[in-house]
């Protein structure tokens, strides 16, 4: 188990070993190494297994790629105390500033995540409430304390709350949500999913949330359309018969003439709706 770069990155970092001992400018080397995920000038030693990897997402694809199911696990960003200089190869504490060429092993780093970061256009940021890095930049954020989360300035009261919202999997992809490097969505419920899992929902026609069955996005285009298509479509006398529905927008329950097409709320007006009930007496039709 182990993490791999790439050729080019290897004989770089065999080169600049070589002459170790010369003092480099803090910006020696920037964005010429790290990994799929980061680009940074050096590894990380990860503690739970004491191997060398250029990122911690580099080791969680490594370690819960293992064959044996007890032994895939994830490594914990702030238990990382050694780092290698991708420069000069010295092991050394955690730090900005590799303690022997004087490079910077990130533009940006953080000492709490043991975070490291050439790529500032990302504009990170430490969330102290949530104890972990974020990428937007601080000013275009909020932390949500009912939540736990940090969202866009355009949801501040503007979402339902629901506790720890982003502390559970992605309900698409299983995916854990709360330290996902992939953009989130809030849907209009207050649950949440990966944005591309979301767009894949609705490409495929799919507009219920996965958890809760509330509407994704403003369905009133498609209930009119529905109204009109119901009006146009008589059911026979031996369908007329009222059901009994649960509302999944509104959560109310109401009745309703069955039609193969669909059930629509008399409170809200919404068609996702399930029937909660066996059919009623049929209404005798009038001549």
């Amino acid at each position: 188990m182990g993490g791999s770069a790439s050729l080019q990155s290897d004989s770089m970092e065999a080169a600049a070993a070589a002459d170790s001992s010369i003092p480099r400018d803090k910006d020696f080397g920037k964005f010429q190494f790290g990994c799929e995920h980061y680009k940074r000038r050096c590894k990380i030693r990860a503690p739970c297994c004491n191997l060398i990897f250029p990122c911690r997402h580099c080791h969680n694809d490594s370690a819960n790629s293992l064959p044996d199911p007890k032994e895939r696990h994830d490594l914990v960003r702030q238990n990382v105390k050694q780092v290698v200089c991708s420069i000069c190869q010295t092991e050394q504490e955690v730090a900005k500033v590799c303690s022997n060429c004087g490079v910077n092993m990130g533009e940006y780093f953080c000492d709490i995540c043991k975070f490291f970061d050439d790529d500032i256009s990302k504009e990170q940021f430490h969330c102290d409430d949530c104890g972990i890095c974020r990428v937007g930049g601080r000013d275009k954020f909020f932390h949500c304390q009912n939540c736990g989360a940090c969202y866009g300035m355009g949801l501040r009261d503007k979402h339902s709350c629901i506790e720890n919202s982003t502390k559970n999997s992605c309900p698409v992809c299983y995916e854990y949500l709360f330290d996902s490097v992939k953009a989130a969505h809030v849907m209009k419920c207050g649950h949440t999913m990966h944005m591309d899992c979301f767009e894949q929902m609705i490409n495929e026609n799919q507009y219920r949330c996965p958890i809760c069955a509330k509407s994704m996005v403003d369905m009133s285009p498609s209930w009119h359309l529905l109204d009109f298509e119901i009006s146009a479509t008589e059911m026979p006398v031996e369908y007329k018969f009222e059901v009994s529905i649960l509302c999944n927008d509104c959560n109310k329950g109401s009745k309703a003439m069955f039609h193969i097409l669909g059930h629509k709320c008399s409170d809200c007006g919404s068609y996702n709706t399930r029937r909660i009930s066996t059919p009623q007496d049929p209404v005798s039709e009038t001549e």
